[in-house]
């Protein structure tokens, strides 16, 4: 550390160039034991299938700078099965499990200098990348597949405390089909959802909440986060669906809802029948952990979701809970954190 000199308390999430990033290349029906890349660029077949056809996948997860001065990553192991999961589904050789955690701490450690120190309220960002650079001209999965790994140092999302936005639903659009790939973390699905996004933030709305694309009855999600809300009663609830990402992040804090004894519920969500019942409603992610959403607006009625300023305070104290954790303030009971020597 102290190599790099950035403005570590003012970051924000953005990229920035780093030392190096990680490259493993699956050809011959083997990966093979990959390398360090210095520059950010890399070359693509132009019949590449990741171009073409949606061959691609990844996932975001985070690396710390700790309390006691070392480094871990937060609940890589997790992300490592839902790339293997998301693979599955669109054609992909996958990439084994101990490979992607070997992947994600060997950048790491190459990256030390740019993890934001303790204190800061920053991380180093990993973004796991898995396309098809084969060439295929046909409709078909490739042969030959590059799995990268970058970093990239990130600050906090809030600074003065947590704070709420709008959502608005758009029923005019759909997230994911019932039976398609809103289970899977592709790229499909998220610029699929870029009109209907940019169309809600010009209306005032920075995210937009999604329901069920058959009935558009039930809740699935915001645009790129999970929905999760406590009752007026000190439930946690979340929707149960088979077109929504299965989130690390909202597995987290449901395990944590438990830890603190509360009632965890994952079940189908009716908007118009529960959206009044809830104290407090959040998106929740890696990049954020959460962000309060203190209104949902639909078809012109507005409903108070939250406190108009700041955050509810079960979201914030699950909100700490997992940042307590993930900087080793607190103790680490089921053994989230995977440690790199940096």
């Amino acid at each position: 550390m102290g190599k790099i000199e950035l403005d570590w308390a003012n970051l924000g999430f953005a990229y920035r160039d780093t030392a190096c990033h990680a490259e493993y290349v699956f050809r011959d029906g083997k990966w093979d034991e990959g390398k360090l890349v210095e520059s950010p660029y890399i070359p693509v077949h132009i019949a590449a299938t990741g171009l073409h056809y949606g061959q691609e996948c990844f996932e975001g997860i985070k690396a710390f700078r700790r309390k006691d001065g070392r480094c871990s990553i937060f609940r890589v192991w997790e992300n490592a099965k839902r790339m293997a999961a998301t693979a599955e589904r669109l054609c992909i050789a996958p990439v084994p499990e101990e490979t992607f955690v070997e992947a994600c701490k060997r950048v790491v450690a190459a990256n030390a200098d740019y993890i934001p120190p303790y204190g800061t309220g920053g991380s180093l960002y990993i973004r796991p990348l898995l396309i098809g650079t084969g060439a295929q001209i046909g409709v078909a999965p490739a042969k030959e597949y590059t799995f990268i790994v970058l970093v990239t140092p990130v600050g906090a999302y809030y600074k003065g405390g947590l704070q709420p936005v709008k959502a608005i639903v758009l029923d005019d659009y759909d997230r994911a089909a019932p039976l398609g790939t809103g289970h899977i973390k592709c790229g499909g699905n998220y610029g699929g959802s870029l009109y209907a996004h940019e169309m809600a933030k010009r209306m005032g709305y920075p995210v937009e909440l999604y329901l069920d694309a058959k009935t558009h009855t039930f809740i699935d999600e915001f645009a790129t986060s999970n929905f999760l809300a406590i009752t007026k009663d000190g439930k946690y609830v979340t929707p149960d669906s088979t077109t929504v990402l299965p989130s690390v992040t909202n597995m987290t804090l449901m395990q944590l809802a438990k830890d603190f004894g509360m009632t965890v519920e994952r079940r189908p969500i009716d908007f118009e029948k529960e959206i009044d019942d809830f104290a407090e409603v959040a998106a929740c992610g890696t990049a954020v952990v959460v962000t309060p959403v203190n209104s949902i607006t639909r078809a012109g009625k507005e409903r108070v979701t939250g406190p108009a300023t700041g955050c509810g305070p079960v979201l914030e104290k699950l909100f700490h809970a997992v940042q307590a954790i993930q900087y080793g303030e607190a103790e680490d009971v089921h053994g989230w954190n995977e440690f790199v020597d940096c």
